[in-house]
This record gives structure tokens, C-alpha cells and sequence, in this order.
């Protein structure tokens, strides 16, 4: 009887879900409602920290109508309960996994954006969960991380640094898609850490070094999809102007030759290499001459043994260093945009899921992923840690808070 009055006074577009499911979500076979119901409602009223409107989402309309199902459980009151919660439930997934306004993630395909649910598939993943308790309490809709900085901000507390950091940072991970490939990279620049993710549990993590403030690593989502093995080093054009050619008018050609760079006549795949000694070095050093350098593999290449490609606009890859003390610092951004590896071969058996490829000794030599890896760069100035929300730095001003030091919220 009550899958009857569900289907005849329930929306357009919920009458589909209670036609084929035979059963309410929210009320028991015994007539009572369900206490991920109370779950729900604590999130909405908080919706705030969502960058929602609770008021807007009918929280007040949605609690009287779980109150009078409890008070008096009549069919009628009932049905009421489990329309409203239904209705406030989609409408409230369906609002946070829009893209907040002003979201600074570059995508390189729309498939790595947070999918818009319709009411359909909403329903249909919360029935399919083994718990809908778990589900609502856990936001299992978004990316876990969400919910591990999102929980904290329920409880009352007076950090206000940190409750400002965790909203911003909140933003940033709604445009994270909830585990869709079994495998992803997430990449934070404000703590220069990367996580290894299987499904919606971190398997390993390590350190990386990202770009300084005024050369920042952009916020961006792409696939890794190949290694290259014994790469060169292109030497970025305001580098060559600022660091090679001076010192090459200080010590001469020797400098590039002890360093294994090559001058090279173009951009093209098979380039001429030049003679340095035919080059206007005081003209590059002026930036009225520009010309390519590259530095061969090698153990003192900048790449170190391999890079990890996901190809961008940017230019952004990530790759091995032989500069290993860099990564020893609590400060991280020192680079020039790119992303330096704790451990580049650890990382590499991961992706390539269980065996590092090895290099024939051919430089440049590419090593296609089997799948494509997801891989999302983030800045987030707050962090779980063992329970708490630990306030970080904010390298690049984003969020206006402390550059160093942490404070704790229980």
C-alpha cells in the first residue's frame, strides 16, 4: 500500500524510482524512519560549509515531516516523510557536485569533471549502498576526502583560521569527482604531498616538490598515460636567459659541456646541434636571442631517470630529480612548475602495477600506460590528520592564512 501512494503522489521525477524499486528509501518494513534520515538532516543544516543555502534545500519542511512520522506514523505521514527527505536528498546532491563558481581547475577532458547526477542515478546509488547510514553520513556522492575535512567543521570550535582554510579547501575538492577509475593520483601543492588512491582508500603516499609563487603549479586534472625513460631536459627559455648564459660568459663553453647541455637549432623532433661556440650568449643573456637547450640523460639531468607524462597546455609532468635534499624540506615550492618525485621508481611500479619498466638505454624512450591514470592537482591549506584538521601553510596567498604553523581542531 505504501509503494502505491509513493508512486501516486510522488514528483515526475521520482515516480520512475518508486515504480521499479518496490520499496521506500527511508522507511523500514516496520514503519519507522531510518536514522540515516537524522544524518541527512545534520548535513543539510550545515549545508553552509557546502557553499548551499540551507533554507534553500527546505530543511524546516524536511524535519517537521520526519517529526510527525515519528510522532504519528500514519501511512499518510509516512509517505509525507519519505517524499520530503527523497526530494531535499537530490536536490542537495545535486547541488554540490556543481562546480563552485570561480573554480581555478583546468580539465584536460570534461569525462574528469565531478559527473552532474540526474534524480534517477541518485536514488539508485543510495538504494545500492549496503548502508544508507553509512552512505549519508560518509557523503559517499563525493570525492572521501570531502567528508574527512568536512566532518570537523559540524562540531562547534573557535579556530577561525581554520575554519576559514577548510571552506576554501572544501571548494577546491568539490571539483574532485567521487572514485570513478580504480586507480587515481591526488596532488597537493600547499603541502607538496601525493597520495595513491585504489577505489576510495590512499595506498601509499610520498613526498613532491611543486613550483615556487611565482612559477605555480596550476590546479588541473589529466591521465598520466606514459613514462619516458632516460629523458632530456628542455631548459625552459627565462632559465637559459637567467642562469645558463650567464654562466657560460663567466666559465666559458666547458660549463655546458660538464653539465651535458646541448644547443639546438630548433623545436623539431631531429634537431641540429649547434655549436656553442657560434652563439651570442650576451644576446641570450638579454633576451634578444633565443635559442634551445636541452641537457642529455644522465646523472646530473634535471629528470633524473624518468618523467610520468599527463600531456597538458601547461607543460606540467611529473618526474625523478637527482636534487634529493630538496625533498627533505618542510618548504617544498621550489620549483618552476613541474612536479619532482620522493620516489620516482616507487611511483613507476605502481602505475605500471607491480613492475618498473627498464630502459634499452635509448634516451627519451616512451612507455605507455595499459590504462590511463587519473590525476587531479589541488591546493588545500587544510589536511585530516589522525582524526583532527590540521591547519597548514598557504604558499601562494590563495586563502589568507598563516604561512606556517599548525592549529588543531578536535
Amino acid at each position: 500500500m505504501l509503494q502505491t501512494a509513493l508512486v501516486s503522489q510522488a514528483s515526475e521525477e521520482l515516480k520512475g524510482y518508486y515504480f521499479h524499486s518496490g520499496r521506500p528509501l527511508w522507511i523500514s518494513d516496520a514503519g519507522t524512519v531510518s536514522p540515516a534520515a537524522d544524518k541527512l538532516l545534520e548535513l543539510m543544516r550545515t549545508a553552509e560549509y557546502d557553499g548551499l543555502d540551507p533554507q534553500s534545500l527546505g530543511v524546516a519542511q524536511i524535519e517537521a515531516a520526519v517529526q510527525e512520522a515519528r510522532a504519528t506514523p500514519s501511512p499518510d505521514a509516512l509517505v509525507r516523510a519519505e517524499l520530503a527527505l527523497t526530494s531535499g536528498f537530490t536536490r542537495y546532491v545535486e547541488a554540490m557536485v556543481q562546480q563552485p563558481a570561480g573554480s581555478a581547475m583546468l580539465y584536460e577532458h570534461d569525462v574528469l569533471r565531478p559527473i552532474q547526477p540526474t534524480t534517477d542515478t541518485v536514488m539508485l546509488e543510495a538504494s545500492a549502498a549496503p548502508s544508507l547510514e553509512d552512505f549519508i553520513a560518509n557523503m559517499r556522492w563525493m570525492h572521501p576526502l570531502y567528508w574527512q575535512i568536512r566532518q570537523s567543521l559540524m562540531a562547534p570550535q573557535s579556530v577561525t583560521a581554520l575554519q576559514t582554510a577548510a571552506v576554501a579547501s572544501l571548494q577546491r575538492v568539490r571539483d574532485l569527482p567521487a572514485p570513478r577509475a580504480p586507480r587515481h593520483v591526488l596532488i597537493d601543492i600547499a603541502s607538496a604531498t601525493l597520495w595513491m588512491y585504489e577505489g576510495d582508500h590512499v595506498v601509499d603516499s610520498m613526498r613532491v616538490v611543486v613550483g615556487k609563487e611565482d612559477t605555480q603549479t596550476p590546479q588541473m586534472a589529466g591521465y598520466i598515460r606514459y613514462a619516458t625513460l632516460k629523458p632530456y631536459w628542455n631548459v625552459p627559455p627565462h632559465l637559459i636567459r637567467k642562469t645558463i648564459a650567464p654562466n657560460v660568459r663567466r666559465q666559458g663553453v666547458a660549463y655546458l659541456r660538464t653539465r651535458g647541455y646541448e644547443v639546438l637549432s630548433d623545436w623539431s623532433d631531429e634537431p641540429t646541434v649547434l655549436d656553442p661556440t657560434t652563439i651570442d650568449w650576451a644576446g641570450v643573456a638579454a633576451g634578444t636571442v633565443e635559442i634551445r637547450v636541452r641537457q642529455k640523460p644522465g646523472g646530473a639531468n634535471a629528470m633524473g631517470e624518468v618523467k610520468y607524462e599527463f600531456p597538458n597546455p601547461q607543460g606540467i609532468y611529473l618526474h625523478d630529480t637527482p636534487e634529493k635534499a630538496y625533498l627533505e624540506r618542510n618548504v617544498r615550492q621550489l620549483s618552476n612548475g613541474c612536479i619532482r618525485l620522493q620516489d620516482a621508481a616507487r611511483f613507476g611500479r605502481w602505475l605500471f602495477e607491480g613492475a618498473m619498466p627498464t630502459s634499452s638505454g635509448t634516451p627519451e624512450e616512451r612507455v605507455d600506460i595499459a590504462t590511463p591514470v587519473p590525476i587531479y592537482v589541488t591546493y588545500l591549506t587544510v589536511k585530516p590528520e589522525g582524526g583532527q584538521l590540521a591547519l597548514g601553510t598557504d604558499p601562494y596567498g590563495l586563502d589568507g592564512t598563516a604561512p606556517s604553523g599548525l592549529a588543531r581542531l578536535n
